[in-house]
């Protein structure tokens, strides 16, 4: 990504939110302001930044907004004698970032959790609708349409500051499900998507310099950098996928591994306790160990427990069956696992057949994890996750 383009996109959700503020109408000034960022674009890498770009993309907008207007009703019409009674290029350039504003607006509760994640990234990320198409493996048009509901949905909604505790939640959740599929695509040829992961880990942190003493968001955040600094191990020279005890740790990512420790440290001495947090904590206690050996596995089972307390669910109960084995043995993981997969919200989960095919495998029966990893392949529809499951499988045929 060129200068130029990091820069609009980081600008992109502030002129769209100062738009928004002055007009009303979501889906209006997102169009505008689109067009202004194409004008950029075009513009900015042979003729140079203007000294303020802001307020030029804030004034290109507008004007563009205006002649929308222009085609409108008469009553359109006398809105516009409004607002054209404070000249556009008068907008203030100060240093407000109005990214949180428009977070809240992008995960209003009227809205789905896919067309939230999409209008996120669409007008908060700045992707384009060809590039969240692609990250997420559904036609362009399928996106086009998600994002257009939704600020359908939008029409009439104004911004607003008041950041209410469900609202924030959606916000977090909506970060973290763009994390999430980036970390892990859960479909398709590539392991990880980089563009999400990393779009996701900028959007938190200019949430978290919004909101510095919230300590979820300070957990999200340290959740993805703990998470984000051992990409660099998770493949191979080849791009199969490596797991975690058998990483080359000197791969890892050292500051995102010191960014996220400070982070999550501060948190817990200072911030109610939340599942952010402690999924942060847990993936400390990972990236902070020397080697595989020296996980410390009795505290990453007492952090679990805490979690199931605080925000229960079955992926929850599934990687504590994981540290349960590591503390316990084997079977006795395995005996968790027997009584998880009774669950039917999790019972098909391609990740129950691959954890069971592990313990089976460290429990002496090469026969029975075999059958599981091939259950867990084809579960699967990530295709590194299933060549590595298969290649587990072939190493145990007798």
């Amino acid at each position: 990504m060129t200068d130029v383009e990091h820069l609009l996109r980081e600008l992109a959700p502030q002129v769209l939110a100062a738009l928004v503020r002055r007009y009303g109408g979501f889906d209006t000034c997102e169009d505008a302001v689109q067009e202004a960022l194409l004008a950029a674009s075009q513009q900015w890498p042979a003729e140079g930044v203007p000294d303020h770009p802001k307020g030029w993309l804030i004034t290109t907008a507008s004007r563009r907004r205006i002649e929308q207007w222009r085609s409108e009703t008469a009553r359109q019409r006398r809105e516009e004698t409004v607002a054209l009674a404070e000249p556009p290029g008068k907008e203030p350039v100060s240093g407000v970032d109005d990214t949180l504003t428009l977070l809240l607006l992008c995960c209003h509760p009227s809205l789905t959790p896919p067309s939230q994640v999409a209008l996120t990234l669409r007008a908060v990320g700045g992707l384009t609708t060809a590039e969240i198409a692609r990250a997420f493996l559904v036609p362009e048009a399928t996106i086009g349409q998600r994002i257009s509901r939704a600020k359908q949905k939008l029409k009439g909604e104004r911004l607003t500051r008041d950041v209410s505790a469900e609202r924030l939640a959606a916000v977090l959740q909506v970060l973290y499900l763009i994390f999430t599929e980036g970390h892990t695509a859960s479909s398709g040829d590539a392991l990880s998507r980089v563009e999400l992961t990393t779009e996701a880990i900028r959007l938190v942190r200019q949430l978290h310099a919004e909101l510095p003493d919230d300590g979820e968001a300070a957990g999200l955040l340290a959740l993805m950098l703990l998470t984000e600094a051992r990409r660099p191990a998770r493949v191979d020279a080849t791009g199969a996928l490596v797991p975690l005890a058998d990483q080359d740790r000197t791969r890892w990512n050292r500051a995102f591994v010191d960014e996220g420790v400070a982070l999550i440290t501060k948190a817990l001495a200072t911030a109610p306790v939340g599942p952010y947090q402690l999924q942060a904590a847990i993936a400390a206690v990972h990236d902070e160990a020397a080697t595989a050996d020296e996980t410390d596995w009795a505290e990453i089972l007492t952090l679990y427990d805490l979690l199931r307390v605080v925000a229960p669910g079955p992926m929850v109960t599934l990687n504590r069956a994981v540290a349960f084995a590591q503390v316990h043995g084997p079977e006795a993981g395995l005996a968790e696992l027997s009584e998880l997969a009774k669950d039917p919200a999790i019972a098909n989960h391609h990740r129950v057949d691959a954890i069971r095919a592990h313990l089976l495998e460290l429990s002496g029966d090469p026969a029975g994890a075999r059958e599981a990893y091939l259950a867990a392949a084809r579960r699967t529809l990530s295709l590194p996750e299933q060549a590595y499951l298969q290649s587990r499988a072939a190493k145990l045929e007798t």
